[in-house]
């Protein structure tokens, strides 16, 4: 079976990580900073604070945000649920606007008429490595001063305009879970050029802690590990050519699966990076559960991200959210995500290749 996704850890990690082990200092520490710094040099921002995962970099951004109770948050329904939850999570109210159907993304053209005067921030998710229309995003929240927070989970490295994600808006929000285009085992980041948030955002991760035993407000346990940090740290330097495997092996499936019958290959808008953290294609005439039957009974991974738009997830439902997303739900069923790791061999692309061929034969 080629899998869906495979995180790739060499020796250098290994190494790193029993030098953390032998150093005594497991927790937040040096190799935390370290990974900071370098990895707001990447992004091209003046902060960035590490996290225990990036839904919690989520959860600090809308805190340090000074995001709560009775505000909205204007937000894409076709995403994992932690970018609706992370609203829920400081008693503001998650409202979804439906997405770009060539992208997947939010579309900015229905953000305006979503705005109330109770909205408070516009987030953006850069869904399966390709970055959010951020010119006109950004524009609607300028014009409205409203706040924005990028969701870059799966969108490490992209470029928008020739700037990273995680740049382009007033806070960036990354995970570093196993799978994504790079790892600290299990993570998430807050990158900002904003010092009055970054420093917020620190103290909210440490139990509310200016100083030492000095609680200033209610805070969390949101740290990351310099386990984790040591892990990044040498992820950080191999990212760029993880992606550029990724983008290899991306424009040879597009080369290749344009002209199967049945479905259709991503669409990638003009003057952006996208980075594949998913390779996401559309299968048509209700059939994409057979499709992905007949790839996963003929050795190819597949993963459907996300088979129900948030809003229609049991949680939501419950607490009576409703939205007007046709586009959402109609890519909840036809979308399809097959393999475009880095860990991909030439063997393995040409395989899923004849594969997804021979299903748009034999299906359509």
């Amino acid at each position: 079976m080629i899998p869906i996704a495979k995180p790739l850890i060499g020796e250098k990690e290994i190494e790193e990580v029993v030098k953390v082990l032998k150093s005594g200092m497991i927790a937040q520490g040096p190799r935390v900073a370290e990974f900071e710094e370098k990895f707001a040099e990447y992004v091209g921002v003046d902060h960035a604070v590490a996290t225990s995962s990036g839904t919690t970099a989520l959860h600090l951004a809308m805190l340090a945000a000074g995001i709560g109770k009775g505000d909205e948050v204007i937000t894409t329904p076709f995403s994992f649920a932690a970018t609706g939850n992370c609203a829920l999570y400081v008693g503001a109210c998650p409202v979804f606007v439906d997405i770009n159907p060539l992208t997947y993304n939010l579309d900015p053209s229905k953000i305006e008429e979503a705005i109330t005067d109770e909205t408070r921030a516009i987030l953006p998710v850069h869904l399966y490595g390709q970055p959010a229309q951020m010119d006109k995003i950004n524009r609607v929240a300028g014009d409205n001063d409203l706040m924005v927070i990028e969701d870059a989970a799966q969108a490490h490295g992209a470029l928008y305009n020739n700037k990273k994600t995680g740049s382009l808006g007033d806070m960036g929000c990354f995970s570093f879970y196993p799978t994504k285009n790079m790892t600290t085992s299990e993570g998430g980041i807050i990158t900002t050029n904003n010092q009055e948030i970054a420093d917020s955002a620190r103290i909210l991760r440490a139990h509310g802690e200016k100083e030492r035993y000095s609680h200033v407000v209610l805070g969390y346990n949101f740290r990351m590990t310099d386990i984790a940090a040591a892990i990044g740290l040498v992820q950080l330097e191999k990212l760029d050519d993880f992606n550029e495997r990724r983008l290899e092996n991306a424009e040879y499936l597009t080369e290749h699966i344009k002209e199967i019958p049945g479905i259709e290959h991503p669409h990638v808008l003009e003057g952006v990076r996208h980075v594949f953290h998913q390779y996401t294609i559309r299968v048509g005439g209700g059939k994409r559960d057979e499709f992905m039957n007949f790839l996963s009974g003929n050795g190819i991974g597949t993963g459907i991200h996300y088979p129900i738009p948030i809003y229609q997830q049991k949680l939501y439902q419950d607490l009576n959210f409703d939205a007007d997303c046709p586009e959402a739900e109609k890519a909840a069923h036809e979308v399809l995500s097959i393999p475009v790791h880095p860990n991909l061999s030439v063997e393995d692309v040409e395989k899923i290749v004849s594969v997804l061929s021979e299903a748009g034969d034999k299906l359509f």
